[in-house]
């Protein structure tokens, strides 16, 4: 069982027999439905069906020359229509299935970003070798199983000013400094020092989410899985047709990057609204479009 289930609806699933019904939808009635051929005998095939607004459960398998389906794994999706980043995606494969992971180097974060790929196919498509970098447009969403809201913090227009800059530059500091530049691995260095010494002298008086706006940490022994603390910029409720359960969409400001991210209506503790901030652990995916831009 996909224990991520719960995050699109789907909380009251024990076996795997339950799902079969809900499969056998997802492949007689697909709203997305692609498919490559690796081999003369073999068809890589992968269906989608949305159970609600942005959310829904993919199949990915194969078909034989006799044209039976054999379905190799499922995973419940939330999808993100709006672009995260347009840096350079590289991809591989994982061990045990025909499932992949992206890693994004997004300058806003700092670090090697990576994620469950969402469509695969169009991966497949490029008949290239893993861990070659592609140019691509890519959105971003995640699954949550447990979360909390937090107030969020207020900023002046003079302070959002200032941060925007202060964000410009340290960009444009670890843009060099991935190039090798001396001068701004060492002014990166110092800048840390400075933010670690007024954390200290200010987490004596204050909250330490007053201090940490946002916050974007890899989280456990699983690459794709993120504790992330977030800005709430849109929220909305949405029923599972399958179930008619109630799940939160929250679309997050976290380090200047959007996530669109579902939980389940019973694991969110606290009521989301425009400007507060999301905590939690997350599932990261996302979506490439490896075409030219």
């Amino acid at each position: 069982m996909h224990r991520f289930l719960r995050a699109v609806g789907f909380s009251n699933i024990k076996s795997r027999r339950e799902l079969d019904p809900i499969f056998g939808k997802v492949m007689a009635q697909p709203d997305k439905k692609r498919k490559i051929k690796l081999t003369n005998n073999c068809t890589y095939t992968e269906f989608a069906m949305e159970v609600g607004p942005q959310i829904g459960i993919a199949l990915r398998g194969e078909y034989d020359e006799k044209g039976f389906f054999y379905m190799e794994h499922y995973f419940p999706y939330c999808e993100s229509r709006l672009i995260t980043s347009c840096e350079a995606v590289s991809v591989n494969k994982r061990v045990d299935t025909n499932a992949f992971t992206g890693m994004c180097d997004d300058l806003r974060l700092g670090i090697s970003m990576i994620f469950y790929l969402q469509n695969a196919v169009d991966y497949l498509e490029l008949h290239c070798a893993d861990n070659t970098p592609h140019k691509a447009k890519l959105t971003l969403s995640g699954l949550s199983l447990k979360g909390t809201i937090l107030l969020g913090v207020y900023h002046d227009t003079y302070t959002s000013q200032t941060q925007k800059i202060r964000s410009l530059h340290r960009n444009y500091l670890i843009a060099r400094a991935k190039d090798g530049d001396q001068e701004a691995i060492d002014d990166l260095t110092i800048e840390d020092i400075d933010t670690t010494a007024k954390i200290r002298n200010r987490i004596k008086s204050e909250d330490l989410y007053s201090l940490v706006e946002t916050s974007f940490i890899p989280y456990g022994s699983e690459s794709d899985h993120y504790s992330i603390l977030g800005t709430i910029v849109n929220w909305s409720v949405v029923t599972n047709t399958f179930t008619n359960e109630e799940v939160y969409q929250m679309l997050l400001n976290c380090n200047d990057i959007l996530i669109n991210v579902c939980i389940h209506k019973d694991d969110l503790l606290g009521e989301p609204m425009i400007g507060r901030r999301f905590k939690g652990v997350i599932w990261m995916q996302g979506h490439s479009d490896f075409e030219k831009i």
